[in-house]
């Protein structure tokens, strides 16, 4: 292949997953299905894979080496686009307070709202409710506001 050819090849992602190091895999995979609704598509001696529904797996749970700990390098947050409006994040708020997850912070990023929480293992997640949906205009807000991440108060519905 040419070198011409190689700057043009260009990847074309159609959907990801997540894959983390755990402490115990059985246990996280049992918050994910309880909090997110995963179902638990596969698992071995050392390892849960698990699904939104839609393919084989979202998310792969990876039994971490004895003594591991949460460094400072490394995945900041896995961010999760809902379907639905700001009252469907503030019901998720409230599921998230009922089942005692630990809440970070509620943050509006201009073209959004985020609310994030933390696994057992302390991963960071977002919950984000996008409030400007058109991706063109997003990108300008986004510049425009030098990606902001603002502390707001975002009242959970129960």
């Amino acid at each position: 292949m040419s070198e011409s050819a190689h700057s043009t090849v260009k990847p074309v992602i159609v959907r990801t997953h997540l894959s983390l190091f755990v402490r115990d895999p059985e246990r996280s995979a049992q918050f994910f299905s309880d909090v997110l609704d995963m179902k638990i598509t596969a698992r071995g001696a050392q390892w849960v894979f698990l699904s939104f529904g839609q393919k084989h797996h979202d998310l792969a749970l990876i039994q971490a080496d004895e003594g591991a700990q949460q460094g400072g390098l490394g995945l900041q947050h896995y961010g999760l686009e809902i379907k639905g409006d700001v009252d469907d994040l503030r019901r998720l708020y409230g599921m998230l307070l009922s089942k005692g997850v630990d809440v970070v912070k509620t943050t509006d990023h201009k073209v959004g709202l985020g609310l994030y929480f933390e696994d057992p293992d302390g991963n960071r997640f977002e919950f984000f409710a996008e409030t400007v949906t058109d991706d063109e205009e997003g990108q300008r807000v986004l510049g425009e506001h030098h990606a902001p991440s603002e502390p707001i108060t975002l009242d959970p519905l129960y």
